[in-house]
């Protein structure tokens, strides 16, 4: 049967791909905690995108079943073994600054432009119409394929949790909401924060700590933070030793007094969590500077305890440094800075760690380390690294599929991120991103190459029978 043309079954329906596409990006499907009742736990919006999925797989006569309004999916075959492929219908707020309706889900030049045109509505719509050409094609089958549809994706996964509680796990399975080739492994991400009690005053101190707060979000690099310090020395010296300090980090800040009462503002460079690296961490390059001052014993220990992570986002600072050839090295991201005098400090960290580190020996390492800091850690919280070997029949056959529909070699990827593979016990993010192509997703002006989405559909469609043909 390797005979089939698969693109050529696709452009037969591409104009029904469109306009099936268009109809769930017109929907508003953002998670609204205001407009929930018993029939649509997340908002309205959401049940929405959710019950269009079904109404067109029983048109198309697919076996479809809402789970509790929060997950469902659309099945064809028949046998024991169940391939599952997860997307999502939820979508983050749309923001500010389009050029075009977000929800208009207009084509233009070749691409469409709506909120989750690439994340996640066009991959799970491509994974759809894969299905559907394998069933109308009468393709012989010995394993059931579910698409199974999230609500709850880009917030607290509530949809999968519901849904594997109730329906079953299946046998192996791929998630249409990353890139191509394949990811088969996942880091592990772990949030927690360190907790600096209040300490002794110290009354003779040059400079007291009153507030630091730098980010918002463990997973982002903070690109602002602002200190407000209670002086008992010159203005005019401080002023000209941050203003150096700026000029030699090449940041922009600000210094100003309001009495004896200094505030410092510093601007850094966003970026994921998942290479801090990749930005310029406001909160910790603030930090730096305030070792330089005479700091009171409390406010001393919470800035110092932040720039002990400057260029030091490898686990060094907890003896936990690790990396394998599998997904690369251990991260930590110093997300979010909060300090008062009154409260003390907090401070949040987002960790992802390789697929073969043993975290429950790293988090004692941390707590040793802080502990003897007399600091603690608290609100730990652990998603667990996703990995399937190099030489697993699903990887195998996901590589033989890509290749032969582009011509090009798959490469194995690992990510720091988190993809829906995570709540598979047995499966990879696949698609549907084209390598070198530009990733819009969570961004204004979001839009998916029409092309390509049709491409990643052929994909889907020869995965989809490779995986359960007879």
């Amino acid at each position: 049967m390797n005979h089939i043309n698969w693109m050529e079954e696709v452009l037969k329906r591409k104009e029904d791909f469109i306009k099936d596409l268009q109809g769930l990006l017109r929907i508003k499907s953002v998670l609204n905690e205001n407009d929930k009742n018993p029939e649509a736990p997340l908002g309205q919006g959401i049940k929405d995108a959710l019950e269009y999925m079904l109404n067109m797989g029983n048109k198309d006569g697919f076996i479809t079943k809402n789970v509790g309004n929060l997950a469902g999916h659309l099945e064809m075959g028949q046998g024991d073994k169940l391939i599952g492929i997860l997307g999502h219908v939820d979508v983050v707020p749309e923001g500010d600054g389009w050029s075009v309706d977000p929800y208009g889900a207009v084509i233009k030049d070749g691409k469409i432009y709506a909120r989750g045109s690439s994340d996640d509505k066009g991959p799970t719509i491509a994974a759809y119409y894969g299905m559907k050409i394998v069933k109308e094609l009468g393709l012989p089958l010995d394993k059931r394929v579910r698409l199974i549809v999230g609500t709850d994706e880009e917030s607290d996964w509530r949809c999968v949790e519901h849904y594997f509680a109730e329906e079953e796990m299946p046998d192996m399975g791929f998630v249409p909401d990353a890139d191509f080739p394949i990811i088969f492994a996942e880091k592990g991400i772990s949030d927690y924060d360190i907790v600096q009690d209040i300490g002794t005053s110290t009354p003779n101190a040059d400079f007291k700590l009153l507030s630091f707060q730098s980010g918002r979000r463990y997973n982002m690099v903070p690109d602002f933070a602002e200190v407000h310090v209670q002086m008992n020395s010159d203005l005019g010296k401080i002023d000209q030793e941050y203003r150096n300090y700026l000029r030699e980090w090449e940041l922009e800040g600000d210094v100003s007094a309001n009495g004896n009462e200094l505030t410092l503002t510093l601007v850094g460079k966003s970026a994921h969590g998942a290479e801090p690296r990749n930005g310029k961490n406001a909160g910790i390059f603030l930090a730096k500077f305030l070792r330089s001052l005479g700091l009171d014993a409390q406010g001393k220990k919470f800035v110092e305890t932040i720039s002990s992570f400057f260029n030091q986002s490898r686990g060094e600072v907890f003896g936990i440094s690790y990396q394998d050839e599998e997904s690369g090295e251990l991260t930590i991201n110093v997300g979010i800075m909060n300090y008062t005098k009154e409260k003390g400090g907090h401070i949040g960290l987002n960790m992802r760690y390789p697929v073969t580190f043993d975290i429950e020996k790293g988090k004692a390492k941390i707590e040793e380390t802080l502990k003897k800091n007399e600091l603690k850690m608290e609100n730990f919280t652990d998603s667990k690294p996703t990995y399937v070997k190099k030489d697993d029949p699903l990887i195998q056959t996901l590589q033989r599929v890509y290749e032969e529909q582009t011509g090009e070699k798959a490469e194995l990827l690992a990510i720091g991120g988190g993809t829906y593979s995570r709540a598979l016990d047995h499966g990879v993010a696949f698609g549907a991103l084209f390598p070198g192509r530009e990733d819009v997703m969570h961004q204004k002006d979001e839009y998916a190459i029409v092309d390509d989405l049709l491409k990643a559909t052929a994909i889907y469609a020869q995965a989809i029978y490779e995986l359960a043909k007879v």
